[in-house]
This record gives C-alpha cells, sequence and structure tokens, in this order.
C-alpha cells in the first residue's frame, strides 16, 4: 500500500503556487485488529511491540486559508467551536482544539492562517481520530510553512505534540498508522520503529470487507484513566496483564499469517481471542458500558469473533461475522442502541495538496 504524505507535499511545494491558494488535508482513521498497548514505551522498550491495522476511508480534514496579518484563527466544523490568538502571544492550552494549536506551535508558524478541522469519527472513538487530525493539521501547516518532512519524521512529530506537548496518555500506533497509510504491519522498539506494508491479495481484502461490521457502542468516557491503569498494572507486575500483553504481542504474526493466506474464518477466531487478551490486560476496558452486551449478542446471532477499538470505555466494536448473519446481527445490535458505520479499506495515508478554490 503506498503512502503518499512525501509524495503529495513535495509535488505540492515545488508547484510554486500563490501565496493566498488554499491548502487542504486528509488522513485516513484506523482499525487496530491486534496488539494495541504493546506500542507503549513501558512495554516495547523492554520487549519490543507489534500492531496490525489497516486503515479506512474515514477521515479527519484540514482547509487552511492564508492570512497576510499574525492571527491564527481555528474552527471546528464538527463543535463549532472557533479559537484565535496571535502567533506572536502562542495559544493557551485549555482543552478547546489543543491539538491543532500544539501542531502549529511545534512547527513554529511565523503567519497568520486560518484552519476549518472536521472529523469522520467522535471523540475517542477508538478509531485513532485524534492522531488523524493532528496528522492533517502538520501536513496543511507544513507545506504552508515550506518545511520537508518524510513519512516516519511526520510520524514521530505526531506523537511528540500528542505525548509530549499536550501529555496526552497512549501508545504510539495511530500516528504511524494514519501517516502511512493502508494494511500494515508495525513494530515498536526502543530506538526505531518499522512500517512494513503488507501485499495482501485483493480478493482476500474484499472478502475481510465482507465479513466486517463496525459498530459504534456509545460515547466514550474520557475521564476512566484506562492506560494509566493497565501501565501501573504491568509495573506492578500483575501476571494476567503481562500474560496477555505478551500474548497480544505474539498473536500479531498468527494473525498476519491468516490474512496473508487467506484463512479468513481463522482470523475472525483471533479477533475473539484478542479481545480476551486486551480484557485480560487490562480488565476494565468494558467496565461500565454496553460493550460486552453488544457483543455477547453479535456472537449469538452469528458473529465468529470481535474486538473492542482503542483503549476501551466505548466506542466502536469490530466484528467478524458470516456474511449470510450480517442482517440478524445487525437488527439485534440497534434494538440494543448500536449504530452501525459502513467502511472499506483505504491505501493512501496523509494526503495535502493546494487549491485556488474556495
Amino acid at each position: 500500500m503506498p503512502s503518499s504524505a512525501f509524495v503529495t507535499r513535495k509535488a505540492c511545494i515545488s508547484t510554486g503556487a500563490g501565496k493566498d491558494e488554499i491548502i487542504r488535508a486528509k488522513s485516513p482513521l484506523r482499525i487496530s485488529f491486534v496488539g494495541g498497548g504493546t506500542d507503549l514505551p513501558h512495554y516495547y522498550e523492554q520487549h519490543g511491540g507489534a500492531v496490525l491495522s489497516s486503515t479506512i476511508n474515514r477521515y479527519a480534514y484540514v482547509t487552511l486559508y492564508p492570512r497576510q496579518d499574525r492571527e491564527i484563527r481555528i474552527r471546528s466544523l464538527d463543535l463549532g467551536y472557533t479559537v484565535k490568538y496571535n502567533v506572536d502571544e502562542g495559544p493557551i492550552y485549555d482543552g478547546v482544539l489543543d491539538l491543532a494549536k500544539a501542531a502549529i506551535q511545534r512547527l513554529g508558524a511565523e503567519r497568520g492562517m486560518e484552519l476549518d478541522v472536521r472529523s469522520d469519527a467522535p471523540a475517542g472513538s477508538g478509531l485513532g481520530g485524534s492522531s488523524a487530525l493532528t496528522a492533517a493539521v502538520i501536513g496543511a501547516v507544513a507545506v504552508y510553512a515550506g518545511t520537508l518532512l518524510n513519512s516516519y519524521e511526520l510520524a514521530e512529530l505526531n506523537y511528540t505534540i500528542e505525548r509530549e506537548d499536550l501529555g496526552i496518555a497512549g501508545g504510539k500506533q495511530d500516528q504511524y498508522a494514519t501517516t502511512f497509510g493502508g494494511f500494515n504491519l508495525i513494530e515498536f522498539h526502543k530506538d526505531r520503529v518499522l512500517v512494513n506494508p503488507l501485499r495482501i491479495d485483493r480478493d482476500i481484502l474484499n472478502d475481510l470487507e465482507a465479513h466486517l461490521l463496525l459498530c459504534y457502542t456509545g460515547r466514550v468516557r474520557a475521564d476512566l484513566g484506562l492506560i494509566d491503569r493497565q501501565v501501573r498494572f504491568y509495573h506492578e507486575g500483575r501476571q494476567t496483564t503481562l500474560e496477555g500483553m505478551a500474548r497480544l504481542h505474539q498473536m500479531v504474526y498468527e494473525m498476519k499469517e491468516a490474512l496473508l493466506t487467506g484463512r479468513l474464518d481463522r482470523f475472525g477466531e483471533m479477533l475473539e481471542e484478542a479481545y480476551c487478551n486486551k480484557k485480560r490486560m487490562n480488565p476494565h476496558v468494558a467496565e461500565g458500558t454496553m460493550v460486552d452486551a453488544l457483543y455477547e449478542t453479535a456472537r449469538e446471532h452469528g458473529a465468529i469473533g470481535g474486538k473492542l477499538c482503542g483503549a476501551g470505555g466505548g466506542g466502536y466494536l469490530l466484528l467478524y461475522c458470516e456474511t449470510g448473519r450480517q442482517s440478524e446481527v445487525r437488527h439485534a445490535l440497534e434494538a440494543m442502541g448500536g449504530q452501525f458505520t459502513d467502511f472499506a479499506f483505504d491505501g493512501f495515508g496523509l494526503q495535502t495538496w493546494r487549491s485556488i478554490c474556495r
């Protein structure tokens, strides 16, 4: 699967476009099949880590309008928020559009700009929406500033903004998934990250798409501290946490083999095992939500396997289901409040381009 971040931006910068041209960017959301949790430094710095994931045709979008003064304006088209500040004064981090503010600040903006941002995913959905939005902002502002970065540099900058500048708890997979795009096995080491694109037969990918359902289970409660708990369990030497993480790490390579060889029912069964080990790693991931009830109902009506996307607390449930029973699963879960989202795999990562059209 191609990564277009570097090529697209190089082409845009070399056009010699006018100063009033609009810059647009979009970066995809992702589905992580297995390995989440092993992409946190406390684990991969000792053991290495890995995730198996793919981007999908749902995106975060940014449109950048140049200004002739030194004012920054950021508008959220989803939430209706607008923030304004001067380049010389810098932003105030108050929980409102902080990712966009921090990305602009980290790139050292020297000119004014207006940014419109929006996303196809609700906050905390478990689809990597925060990293996708940050990637799109980085991409647009980098073009505006004439800064050329390759895909690894873009992903690492994204990680720095989220985890270090803003102190948001989480791992490292989302930043790399959205920047590179496509179906990847991403490996994490103390001194490097390796993105391994998978050459999957198109018929297998189409068949996998046909078997997958994506169900929104409800708004994520962001105050649970699930990642902090997971890290604490690891440092305390909680046996089931250690065993769950080790098994998730091992399963990345087993599920990759099942996928490449077209054993999709086995792939679906391993989603079930992955979810069980996710709960062994942190038993609180579905606490206080409808997730487990929805999942058990799906299994009763024909789902072979599935898992909760993201760190937990709600969000999207990914299901691998017999095609002939998908209507039954949909009706059963919709009766419980589940909402289904159609999607397809996307082979591109961060994309930026210039436009003379407002």
